[in-house]
C-alpha cells in the first residue's frame, strides 16, 4: 500500500513538474476558463428568469439595491433606485412631449454626465435604439451620423448646443428632432426636456414592446473607417449584455468603486464600464473629463478601488510630477487596452501594487482577450482554454495589401507562433456582426467567406496580431487606412477630404507615424501644393479647428510634388509611414503644427530632437 503511494505521489509530482516546465499557464489559463464558465451560466440563469437585456440587468439591480450609490458626478450621488426614476421620468417626457416610441432610432450628443445614462435608459424604456455620437464632432460628420443611422430625434447637452450652429435648419428641414437637456433653450424649433421632467410620472412608461431578440440591435456606435466618415455599428443585445461581464472577469467586486473618466460614447465607458458596474452591483465614480493632475486626488477623495484606462491616460499619469496622493490611494485593479510594455512597468514601479489587466475588444465583434497573468506587454492569451470560449484564428496576409493569402484551393493559411497574422473570427451566436447601418458595402467587406472550408464567415479585425511561443498575444497594427491617436481612431480618408477642401492643396495622402514615448500613431499629411500657390500654415490651421477633433490634426505635413500610387491608383503610403517625419530621412520639406502659434512651421533638426525627446509634447 504505502509503495502504491509512493509511485502514485512521484507521479503526481513528475507531472507537475512537466506542466510548470512545458506548460507554466495551465492552471491560469484553467481558471479563467472556468471563472468565464460560470460568468455565462449566471448569465443564462439570469436570461431564464427573464432578464435578458442590458436594460433589464439594470433595473435588475435597481429593485434589489435601490439605495446602494450607482453613479456619483461631482456633487451628485444618483442611486441605482435614483437612476431608475429618473430615466423613467425623462422616458415619460420623451413619450408624451416628443412622440418617441419602440423601434424610433435616437441620436444621443451629450458630455460625460449622470444625465447621459439617464437619458439612455429612458429611451430604451420606451424600445427606441439609441446612437451615441462623439461629442467632439463637427456639423459635416454629425449631419452624416444622423443620416447613416436613421435618426428621428436628436437629445443633445445645453452645453453642445453650439455644435447645432451650422446645421439645426438643416437637420429640422430633413425632419430631425432636436431637444437639449435643459430647462429652456434660446434657439428656435429646439425642444427642452428638464423644465418638464419633474411633473413627469416616476412610473415606467407602459410600452407593447415585442419579445426580445438577442441578435437585434441595441445601439449605434460610431467607429471610424476607410470610408471617410463615421460608420454606425449595430451593437446587439448579445454583445452589450456580454460587455457587462467585463470588470467581473478582470477582478473587480459588489465593493469598488470604479473611477470612469472615459468618454462615453465609447463602448469602453458605456458598455464596459458602466455596463460592468450594473452587472457587478458597483458603484461608477463618473468624470466629465479626464485630468491627469486632478486623478489621484480624486482617487483619493472618492475611495477609489479600480479604475479603467486606456493606454494614454496611463503614460500622462506617469509623466506628471510626483505627489504624495499617487502612493496613498486604495486602487487595486486597473482594467483598459492599449498600454505599452514601457509604460506598464513604470507605472507599476511608481504607483504601487495595481493589478494591470491588460485587454483588447472591438466595438462591431465580441472577440476580445484578456490578460489575466503577470506578464507585462501582452494583450492576452491564445490558449487552448480560450479557444472554446471564443474561437479565433491568425491569418497570413499580403504584406502590401493585407489581404489574407490564400492556397490553390482558395482557403486561407494559418501562421505559425511567431509570425504575426491577421486577427479573425468565425461568426456565431456569441461572436455576431450586425454590420454598418447604411453601408451594406463596408458591411460586407468586414467578412471573409470560405476560410477553413467552403461557406464559413469569419469577421475581419483587421488587426495584426503575433502569438508567442508562451501563447500569449501581442497587438502588432491595424491595418487599412485608420489609425489610432490619442486613444481615438482617425480616418486617414475623412481627413483627407478635409483637406483637400483647400484651394492651394493639390492632391493629399494622409497617414499615421509613430513617435517616441506615445501610444498609437500621430497624424502626418503627405501635400501637394497647387501650381503658384504657398502653403498657408495658419489657414490650414484655422480650417482644421473647424472641421475636424484635434486627435485628427495632421501633426506633420511633407511637401511633394506627386504622390505615390499604384496602377489602380491607390495611394502607396508604406514608405511614407516608415520614412517618418525625421528631416534626416526625408529630403522633402517638412512642417510641424505648433499650436502655440496657431500654424504650420518648418521642421528642422532641432525641432525634430526635442519632440523625439520630449522637450515639445504633442
Amino acid at each position: 500500500m504505502s509503495w502504491a503511494i509512493s509511485t502514485l505521489a512521484v507521479g503526481i509530482v513528475t507531472l507537475l513538474l512537466i506542466q510548470r516546465k512545458f506548460y507554466p499557464y495551465f492552471w491560469e489559463d484553467l481558471m479563467y476558463y472556468v471563472k468565464v464558465r460560470r460568468v455565462g451560466r449566471a448569465m443564462m440563469a439570469r436570461m431564464k428568469r427573464g432578464v435578458v437585456t442590458y436594460l433589464q440587468c439594470f433595473e435588475l439591480q435597481a429593485r434589489n439595491i435601490p439605495e446602494k450609490a450607482f453613479i456619483v458626478f461631482e456633487e451628485q450621488i444618483l442611486t441605482y433606485g435614483d437612476v431608475d426614476v429618473r430615466s423613467n421620468r425623462f422616458a415619460n417626457v420623451l413619450k408624451s412631449h416628443c412622440g418617441l416610441k419602440h423601434g424610433d432610432v435616437v441620436a444621443l450628443l451629450m458630455n460625460n454626465e449622470a444625465d447621459f445614462i439617464c437619458v439612455w435608459f429612458g429611451l430604451c424604456k420606451l424600445g427606441c435604439e439609441v446612437a451615441f455620437l462623439n461629442f467632439n464632432i463637427k456639423s459635416q460628420s454629425l449631419q452624416h451620423c444622423l443620416n447613416s443611422c436613421g435618426a428621428k430625434a436628436l437629445v443633445i447637452g445645453s452645453d453642445l448646443m453650439g455644435r447645432l450652429d451650422e446645421v439645426l435648419s438643416a437637420l429640422t428641414d430633413g425632419g430631425v428632432e432636436v431637444w437639449v437637456a435643459a430647462e429652456s433653450s434660446m434657439q428656435q424649433n429646439v425642444g427642452t426636456l428638464l423644465d418638464k421632467l419633474e411633473s413627469a410620472s416616476p412610473e415606467k412608461p407602459m410600452m407593447d414592446a415585442p419579445q426580445h431578440n438577442l441578435m437585434s440591435n441595441f445601439l449605434f456606435i460610431f467607429t471610424s473607417g476607410t470610408t471617410g466618415l463615421p460608420k454606425a455599428a449595430r451593437i446587439s443585445h448579445i454583445k452589450a449584455v456580454m460587455c457587462m461581464a467585463f470588470l467581473r472577469l478582470c477582478g473587480a467586486r459588489a465593493n469598488d468603486r470604479v473611477y470612469l473618466t472615459l468618454p462615453l460614447y465609447h463602448m469602453s465607458a458605456s458598455l464596459l464600464g458602466i455596463g460592468g458596474c450594473i452587472q457587478l452591483g458597483a458603484t461608477c465614480v463618473l468624470k466629465r473629463k479626464f485630468s491627469a493632475s486632478q486623478f489621484w486626488k480624486d482617487c483619493l477623495k472618492y475611495d477609489i478601488t479600480v479604475f479603467q484606462y486606456i493606454g494614454e491616460l496611463c503614460r500622462y499619469l506617469v509623466n506628471q510630477p510626483k505627489t504624495p496622493e499617487e502612493v496613498a490611494h486604495k486602487v487595486r485593479l486597473a482594467a483598459g487596452s492599449g498600454l505599452r510594455a514601457d509604460v506598464w512597468r513604470e507605472f507599476l514601479r511608481r504607483f504601487g501594487k495595481i493589478q494591470i489587466c491588460e485587454a483588447y475588444g472591438l466595438t462591431e465583434a465580441s472577440i476580445g482577450f484578456v490578460n489575466y497573468t503577470a506578464e507585462i506587454g501582452p494583450i492576452g492569451r491564445a490558449s487552448y482554454f480560450n479557444k472554446l470560449n471564443l474561437p479565433f484564428e491568425f491569418l497570413k496576409c499580403d504584406p502590401q495589401t493585407y489581404e489574407p493569402i490564400r492556397t490553390d484551393t482558395g482557403l486561407c493559411i494559418k501562421v505559425s507562433k511567431g509570425e504575426a497574422g491577421l486577427l479573425v473570427a468565425p461568426v456565431t451566436f456569441t461572436n455576431p456582426f450586425l454590420g454598418y447601418a447604411g453601408d451594406k458595402a463596408m458591411s460586407e467587406k468586414k467578412l471573409l467567406r470560405d476560410v477553413f472550408r467552403t461557406g464559413d464567415v469569419y469577421f475581419n479585425t483587421g488587426d495584426l496580431m503575433l502569438q508567442d511561443h508562451r501563447d500569449f498575444v501581442y497587438f502588432k497594427d491595424r491595418i487599412g487606412d485608420t489609425f489610432r491617436w490619442k486613444g481615438e481612431n482617425v480616418s486617414t480618408t475623412e481627413v483627407s477630404e478635409v483637406l483637400g477642401c483647400l484651394d492651394f492643396l493639390l492632391d493629399v495622402s494622409v497617414y499615421g507615424v509613430t513617435v517616441p514615448g506615445y501610444e498609437g500613431r500621430a497624424g502626418m499629411a503627405a501635400i501637394v501644393l497647387k501650381d503658384a500657390h504657398g502653403l498657408d500654415g495658419e489657414r490650414l490651421y484655422n480650417h482644421l479647428l473647424q472641421t475636424l477633433p484635434p486627435y485628427a490634426w495632421p501633426w506633420f505635413l511633407r511637401v511633394q510634388t506627386s504622390l505615390d500610387t499604384t496602377d489602380t491608383f491607390k495611394q502607396q503610403k508604406g514608405r511614407l509611414v516608415q520614412q517618418g517625419f525625421n528631416p534626416d530621412t526625408v529630403q522633402q520639406p517638412l512642417y510641424f503644427l505648433d499650436a502655440s502659434q496657431k500654424t504650420y512651421t518648418a521642421l528642422s533638426a532641432q525641432l525634430y530632437d526635442d519632440i523625439v525627446s520630449g522637450k515639445i509634447r504633442l
